[in-house]
């Protein structure tokens, strides 16, 4: 296992957040602070960086080399960006920290923040063509990538603290001028960029302000889920937070949900930046993602540790190693309910009394190695706690609705139950609950196979008879708390056969 910690030195903000990785659990944040140290203002026009601003980070070093103490870090990477490249003193800034605090500071170049960034979206998000877009305080990264990899990127020298400083210097935030002035300046940024235009991808945005703008969405519009990694919004829905944004006063902007304190004078020039961009790529729709240049570092850093610790072809599996780490999945349990659920599900496609297809087995496969694993708070509410753990928890590799989807079915208990938790969010036709209650009375009859946790069942297969049909259960060992559980369950598969159902328990051979 190892502990690292990531200073990320911004233009607007630092950053301390600390990982733990093992080969079982994955990647996992341990603590997450930041301070608005606002590093670039210290910069004169000269971009020289100011006593006081070297100060400044020198303060917040030590601050966070305590708490990365506390935390038993095996090391920590402090790396800086924008406000402290572009600084004409940079040697001086370098060797003033070392001195102060004995850290070696690692300056990140425009082409490896572009890249940290594009690594930790293809490492955390399953899309496979996109455009990416960092907007810090001092700088702006874009890259594009097709088949998660790498295409192009570049760095723009300006972010929303200089936007601000350009644009929006003594004037309100909705000045129409300067969001006029802005555009254009970004737009013909942006148009220096052949490869940007009409990509016709996802725009995938990474940073604070990104996220303010998704969690201005989210409380607008009601949403009923928490977080905002993987967060979809469609090119109405940026205009719709720009719109409130621009109509707010100052007072407003000050009680706007989902709005931090520290970015209501930056918000707008930012909201400006993401219209744009989604116009000149002609976007599908935009996404906000939680990963960025910190993760994209761990990341390549643990690259370098260890052999294959991510998988970007496959990245929810991450998920689950998260998952069954921090609830305390059973791993043998875990891979009984999946061999027992999709047994069952080959056996009900075979006779054609399901219409089965790979992306159903594949929900079905991950809702059984989560079933119930709300037991680990409350056995007796298990199903509830699974229900709002799974469908609030910020998984990588799966989109919002596909969360919820995989929340009803690790917590499938009966149907009157999956429509109250449907109706939370409505985002289901008829049709697609109908295939979550399939999938679900699956996976309630599969636990009920293995409910003494003794993985006693073997196998099992379906014989038709004239009026109804056996299912014939295969066990070693004692099935008493199986055949009981089984027998009050069977209803499930009973009402989706629509038949009656026989079940025959019988001691393996083998």
């Amino acid at each position: 296992m190892r502990r690292l910690g990531l200073v990320d030195i911004g233009s607007n903000t630092i950053r301390l957040v600390i990982f733990e990785y093992s080969k079982e659990t994955g990647l996992q944040e341990l603590q997450n602070i930041k301070t608005p140290a606002r590093l670039y203002q210290y910069l004169s026009k000269d971009k020289e960086m100011s006593a006081r601003g070297i100060e400044v980070l020198c303060e917040t070093l030590n601050s966070f080399q305590k708490v990365a103490e506390k935390f038993s870090v095996h090391a920590l990477y402090p790396v800086a960006t924008a406000a402290v490249r572009q600084a004409v003193n940079i040697e001086e800034i370098i060797l003033k920290v070392k001195d102060r605090t004995d850290i070696d500071m690692r300056i990140i170049s425009e082409k490896e923040e572009a890249f940290f960034g594009f690594y930790a979206v293809i490492n955390t998000l399953d899309y496979e063509d996109g455009v990416t877009v960092d907007i810090g305080g001092g700088s702006t990264e874009v890259t594009f990538f097709e088949d998660k990899e790498l295409k192009f990127s570049h760095s723009f020298p300006f972010g929303v603290v200089t936007l601000q400083n350009m644009f929006f210097e003594g004037k309100p935030h909705n000045d129409k001028e300067a969001i006029e002035d802005a555009a254009k300046f970004i737009k013909q940024q942006f148009r220096s960029l052949r490869w940007l235009e009409k990509r016709r991808v996802p725009i995938i945005a990474i940073g604070g302000s990104a996220r303010n703008i998704a969690r201005i969405h989210q409380s607008i519009t009601g949403y009923p889920i928490a977080g905002v990694h993987g967060y979809a919004m469609r090119e109405e829905d940026l205009e719709l937070v720009f719109k409130n944004l621009t109509n707010a006063s100052q007072d407003d902007l000050e009680d706007l949900d989902g709005l931090s304190r520290d970015r209501q004078d930056i918000i707008v020039p930012s909201c400006v930046l993401f219209n744009t961009l989604f116009d000149e790529v002609d976007a599908t729709e935009f996404i906000f993602s939680r990963k960025g240049l910190r993760e994209g570092v761990i990341m390549n850093i643990l690259e370098d540790e260890f052999v294959l610790p991510f998988d970007k072809d496959n990245v929810f599996k991450d998920s689950l190693k998260n998952l069954a780490s921090d609830y305390n999945i059973n791993q043998e349990e875990a891979n009984q309910r999946v061999m027992i659920a999709e047994t069952l599900y080959y056996e009900l496609d075979k006779f054609e009394l399901i219409k089965g297809n790979k992306r159903d087995k594949a929900f079905l496969r991950h809702a059984a190695y989560l079933y119930y694993l709300g037991s680990y708070i409350d056995s007796d509410a298990s199903s509830q706690h699974t229900y709002y753990i799974l469908s609030n928890s910020s998984l990588n590799g799966i989109s919002h609705k596909n969360r919820v989807k995989l929340a009803l079915l690790a917590s499938y208990k009966n149907k009157s139950l999956l429509k109250f938790y449907e109706d939370e969010t409505k985002w289901f036709n008829s049709e697609e609950r109908e295939v979550i209650h399939m999938l679900g009375s699956i996976l309630k009859f599969s636990y009920a196979l293995n409910i003494s946790n003794t993985n006693i069942v073997q196998g099992l297969y379906f014989k038709k008879k004239d009026d109804h049909y056996d299912l014939i259960i295969e066990y070693i060992g004692d099935a008493i708390a199986e055949e009981y559980q089984a027998e009050r369950q069977k209803k499930h598969i009973e009402k989706l056969i629509k038949s009656k159902l026989n079940l025959i328990f019988t001691e393996s051979l083998q």
